[in-house]
């Protein structure tokens, strides 16, 4: 089971690129592409999506490009997960809807909903200037010196 998609793990390095070039010129897809190790084709619609998600603004013309369209520390990893692949969803039936005859006595349903609450609390927990910070050398575990076990 993949929680985190292919396509979202390279929008998250998308977005960590745009992250370290925080206060310089728009970066180009290009450019985004080569720094994620991202298929160029693939860079350029999933900028696209996290366009539409309002999470990047675009620039056209030759210096044009994207930047982040507000600070890493007020953008989740919730945000960006949502905008590429859609919510965070382990089994149709925690959606509430009438999917299963045995829904509304399965023991398996409550559990279910229980991890995809602590998946969507973390990845909400988490923005990409922290997710920035915690991959830099030297900083192996910051994210969970604060975090309660």
């Amino acid at each position: 089971m993949d929680v985190v998609k292919r396509n979202t793990d390279y929008a998250l390095r998308a977005m960590v690129s745009l992250v370290q070039h925080r206060e310089n010129e728009p970066v180009s897809s290009k450019e985004v592409a080569q720094q994620g190790q991202i298929p160029y084709q693939l860079a350029c619609k999933l900028m696209q999506k996290l366009h539409s998600a309002k999470l990047v603004e675009s620039f056209m013309g030759p210096k044009g490009g994207f930047r982040l369209s507000k600070n890493p520390a007020k953008i989740s990893l919730l945000e960006v997960v949502e905008a590429i692949q859609g919510p965070v969803r382990l089994n149709k039936c925690v959606l509430g809807k009438n999917v299963c005859p045995q829904q509304q006595r399965c023991k398996v349903r409550g559990k279910l909903s229980e991890l995809e609450q602590s998946i969507n609390s973390y990845l909400v927990s988490v923005t990409l200037d922290e997710l920035v910070k915690s991959s830099a050398p030297g900083s192996e575990g910051q994210h969970d010196k604060g975090r309660k076990k």
